[in-house]
């Protein structure tokens, strides 16, 4: 059992259409036919999406996606289109809203892992692969891989889990020239964006990406390089052999599973509320994540 905590009634505009509520986006459609994108301070841990919201987080993600897909425009087009708020939005949409191309999306998280960590650390334990590519013995929690690996998922519904598959898989659901093409372009931004954090004293550990076609032309969408889609460690704590230190959520998942949160996630009980300090301290995760990568500040 899991999934929302409770879900939130969608908020009413005219001239748009509700399509689906995420666990941390809403999606609209305009009357041109456009996508209407608007992230939520939601959060979302152990597969259950909280009753506690984060605020600004929305707006962070929004705008370090924007931020991204300035600096890797080179390498592939993205589905943005405006940043414009829809006539009669609420004020709360500001910053927080993107006007999208209709894309034909790929059904498969396009991840990219530069290090060992989660469930490519629990795979490479069990017999020292990841996703079906052979790695070196003697890695660690944390540890740098030799090179980028694409190590795909399938998408799941809200509330279970995205399963890893081989890349033969995945040729083998959407075609060769496809995986070809998503292995490609998901390593070609990774290795780009691991070089832009690195300057600015950030490890990108792993991230995902999800693709869609626009017509013929692959084009990167939803969200992207957000401390939601990626793991982000301050270079200078970066220490194998342990859980690092992470611009994330980990501060919520830490609590969730402290004896203070009272909650067993073996459960099938909902998640409890988030106290005040473990928002706090994860909004400032947030902010920093998105000052330090940027230069900006929040």
């Amino acid at each position: 059992m899991s999934g929302f905590v409770e879900k939130p009634e969608p908020v009413q505009v005219p001239g748009l259409v509700h399509l689906h509520t995420g666990k941390v986006r809403d999606l609209y459609q305009n009357e041109a036919g456009e996508l209407v994108m608007v992230a939520s301070d939601r959060l979302s841990a152990y597969d259950w999406v909280l009753p506690t919201e984060i605020p600004d987080k929305g707006r962070v993600l929004t705008q370090l996606s924007l931020w991204w897909f300035d600096k890797i425009a080179d390498l592939l087009p993205n589905h943005v289109l405006s940043t414009e708020l829809p006539a009669g939005a609420p004020a709360e949409w500001e910053g927080r809203t993107t006007i999208c191309r209709s894309l034909s999306m790929v059904p498969v998280e396009c991840v990219a892992r530069g290090y060992l960590t989660g469930s490519g650390l629990l795979e490479y334990r069990a017999d020292r692969t990841v996703c079906g590519l052979a790695l070196p013995e003697g890695l660690t929690d944390g540890s740098e891989l030799p090179a980028a690996i694409f190590t795909p998922a399938t998408k799941a519904a809200v509330g279970e889990h995205d399963e890893n598959v081989s890349y033969e898989e995945v040729a083998r659901q959407v075609g060769a020239d496809t995986a070809a093409a998503l292995r490609q372009a998901t390593l070609a931004v990774y290795s780009r964006a691991r070089d832009i954090a690195r300057e600015r004293g950030i490890i990108l550990a792993d991230t995902k990406f999800e693709f869609g076609f626009d017509g013929g032309t692959l084009t990167i969408a939803d969200e992207v390089l957000t401390p939601d889609s990626s793991r982000f460690w301050p270079a200078e704590e970066w220490e194998p052999g342990r859980a690092q230190p992470s611009y994330d959520k980990q501060i919520v998942r830490d609590w969730l599973t402290s004896a203070e949160s009272g909650w067993d996630r073996r459960s099938e009980q909902p998640p409890p509320a988030l106290p005040a300090h473990v928002v706090e301290r994860t909004r400032t995760r947030y902010l920093e994540a998105y000052e330090r990568l940027t230069g900006l500040s929040w």
